[in-house]
């Protein structure tokens, strides 16, 4: 029997086709398990369903960012709270089994519990769109790259008569000679090489074009969207859109800077034993907004005098170069989560200002 005010928890364990829902009262009791497709129809019978068995609080689901994504929109769309929840580890698998069913059942049961209760990414605004264009860019960097390479590889392989010309060449001026090979006959080595070269070297021409398109994009479209953030010192279009996509296009689900910090890896860990007191570096959270952080950090200590400073303080106390690094990373973490809850529009300005205080 279901009662349409008792409140129930949901679970879901997403898939690339379809999705398995379980439902949980409050005190842990499942109360049904069924499969859905996921497609917009599919995800209204999902939450028709839910809402069959109680008054629904709040749903976990699993991979909010990927296969869950659209299903994480339809309910945040309800009106009902979904938590992102992690995959069980290999150890609980090993010792209760493997099944979507499960998982399902797990995930509702990590809300319970509290284990889950991150909010996800809405990705329905501005940082989506830098996120899609990121991946283009570096897709194409990384073919670029790629290129290159094979460019390289191709003359140090070549006839002598082709590589005593291209060997001492960098790069560029490799790239700009091969373009401009005549189409030869490939029924030689070297009419094969030259023929190599010319396709690769305008094909990392080709690549260039486009992300220089993508960076005019991109640097429009930060300093759009987050001009205080772009106006830090050493934040730069990649290093401003790469920490956004950290923050999200709901930045509001970060409790407090602490909790940027601990996503980005830049939180300290207490590493103490015995008479030693000290704290190590984060090796957690998204590493590639560490990394941007890392970048700041380290071209700030190049040239911005305050950080530059604070280094030869702190060294002349005995710290390590990596531990003043962790502070300055710490610090730029609280910078940055201040510049993006001022940024983004949907966000109210109570919190920087008690921030401040």
């Amino acid at each position: 029997m279901t009662d349409p005010t008792m409140p129930v928890t949901g679970g879901v364990d997403t898939h690339k086709d379809t999705h398995v829902a379980a439902v949980l009262n409050a005190v842990g009791v499942v109360l049904g398990t069924s499969e859905f497709p996921t497609t917009p129809a599919g995800y209204r019978r999902l939450l028709t369903w839910m809402r069959g068995f109680g008054e629904l609080t709040v749903v976990g689901v699993e991979g909010t960012g990927a296969w869950g994504a659209g299903l994480a929109r339809q309910l945040t769309s309800n009106g009902i709270r979904v938590v992102e929840v992690q995959r069980p580890n290999r150890q609980f698998r090993r010792r209760h089994g493997k099944s979507d069913t499960a998982d399902a059942i797990g995930a509702a049961r990590a809300v319970q519990s509290g284990e889950a209760n991150g909010a996800p990414k809405t990705a329905d605004g501005s940082v989506e769109a830098i996120r899609l264009l990121s991946v283009a860019r570096r897709s194409a960097i990384k073919a670029r790259t790629q290129a290159a390479n094979q460019m390289h590889a191709v003359v140090t392989t070549a006839p002598a008569e082709l590589r005593t010309t291209l060997a001492r060449l960098n790069t560029k001026q490799l790239v700009e000679r091969c373009a401009r090979f005549h189409t030869a006959p490939a029924t030689s080595p070297v009419g094969a090489a030259r023929r190599t070269l010319r396709l690769l070297a305008r094909r990392w021409q080709a690549l260039t074009t486009e992300i220089v398109e993508l960076d005019a994009v991109l640097d429009d479209l930060t300093a759009e969207l987050a001009p205080t953030l772009r106006e830090l010192p050493s934040v730069g279009t990649q290093t401003a859109a790469i920490l956004l996509l950290a923050a999200g296009d709901n930045p509001d689900r970060l409790e407090h800077e602490r909790s940027f910090a601990a996503l980005c890896g830049t939180s300290p860990i207490d590493a103490s034993s015995g008479r030693q007191h000290r704290h190590r570096l984060n090796r957690g959270g998204d590493r590639n907004a560490n990394a941007a952080l890392y970048i700041i950090v380290i071209s700030r200590l190049r040239w911005h005098e305050p950080t530059r400073a604070y280094m030869q303080r702190r060294l002349a106390e005995g710290r390590t170069k990596k531990e003043v690094i962790r502070c300055l990373k710490r610090y730029v973490a609280r910078q940055v989560h201040r510049a993006i809850l001022d940024d983004l529009p949907n966000i109210s300005h109570a919190r920087p200002l008690a921030l401040a205080a």
